[in-house]
């Protein structure tokens, strides 16, 4: 391959990971109040609308995105919207660094193989083939972002330290991955649908199409509604697995049932709380997840962009340079 060709390629590993990382701690910083306020209301398995399921509630009841915002600040102060943000952080940095090498290997190889599948086909196995690399070997401090999230004035755990001892100790390695099966079984179609229905998007709306380079933004909120919604069933359940264990009865919510499997707990929500209770704070989901996505991708492309574009004027300047010698290379 020569020098010029080499500048036509879509970034090197590093470059790809230093992007994806990037992406997600800022993507991160910016949605992290609407994550807890998230999780707060899919353990929540009592509502204002029907009384009875407030009997013997020790724990506050939350209703609306902007009123549980509020309550929390109220009773557990400002910093509490950013529960669980350290490893939150971690995992948005990790996972997205993963999530892209991995996209970006799986769509090399599947460019490389005789057969080749249609464009969406092939967006649809890479996405979820990368979504379930980076949601697996992140998957522990997805654990501990949910369970500092659930904290209420009672502290669970003094720190992160302290928590990856109590699970370990209580819990054993099989404690850090409750409810992996469940996030596998969200994260495969979901980031399948997100990938292919992000390539579609974008190449009609992305690019130069709108104004200041936003079309990768709306793209990716376009995708994250699309696909957050048809598999958000599996990410509440997920999320209630996760507290499962020796100290679910004292996080903010004490009545968490206690949930055997993925398909057992989905058929016990729908007996206990009807089919909405799928659906507990999926509009604060697609509140969060599209910003979210959208900063992530956007945030990816920029800065893959301007760490191409230095490493191209580097490598243009040493090509035309009058002193550069290529035995040098």
């Amino acid at each position: 391959m020569s020098r010029i060709e080499r500048l036509k390629d879509e970034g090197t590993r590093s470059q790809v990971v230093v992007s994806g990382a990037v992406a997600g701690l800022v993507s991160r910083f910016c949605i992290a109040p609407l994550d807890v306020v998230k999780i707060r209301l899919q353990l929540q398995v009592h509502s204002l609308s029907d009384p009875l399921s407030c009997d013997g509630i020790k724990g506050p009841t939350y209703k609306g995105v902007f009123h549980t915002l509020t309550t929390i600040r109220r009773q557990e102060g400002i910093r509490a919207l950013w529960k669980g943000n350290i490893p939150a952080e971690l995992l948005y940095v990790c996972y997205g660094g993963c999530q892209f090498v991995a996209y970006r290997s799986i769509s090399q190889l599947q460019a490389q193989s005789p057969v080749r599948l249609p464009p969406s086909a092939e967006s649809f196995i890479s996405g979820a083939a990368a979504g379930s690399v980076a949601t697996t070997i992140t998957y522990p401090l997805d654990l501990l972002r949910t369970r500092f999230a659930a904290q209420g004035t009672e502290k669970v755990y003094a720190g992160i330290l302290a928590a990856l001892r109590d699970i370990k100790e209580h819990e054993g390695v099989r404690g850090f991955f409750r409810g992996c099966s469940a996030a596998n079984g969200q994260i495969i179609p979901y980031m399948g649908l997100f990938f292919s229905s992000y390539e579609l998007f974008h190449q009609y709306i992305g690019g130069k199409t709108l104004p200041f380079s936003s079309g990768d933004a709306v793209a990716g909120v376009m995708a994250s509604v699309f696909s957050k919604t048809a598999v958000f069933p599996l990410d509440l359940m997920r999320k209630r697995l996760q507290v499962q264990g020796p100290t679910r009865s004292r996080y903010i919510h004490s009545n968490i049932p206690e949930y055997r499997g993925v398909i057992r707990g989905l058929a016990q929500i729908v007996r206990r709380e009807g089919l909405r209770g799928w659906y507990r704070g999926l509009t604060v989901s697609l509140l969060k997840t599209a910003p979210a996505s959208a900063i992530t991708m956007y945030v990816y492309e920029r800065t893959l962009h301007l760490m191409m574009h230095d490493r191209q004027d580097h490598e243009l300047w040493e090509l035309y340079d009058p002193y550069h010698d290529e035995s040098d290379d």
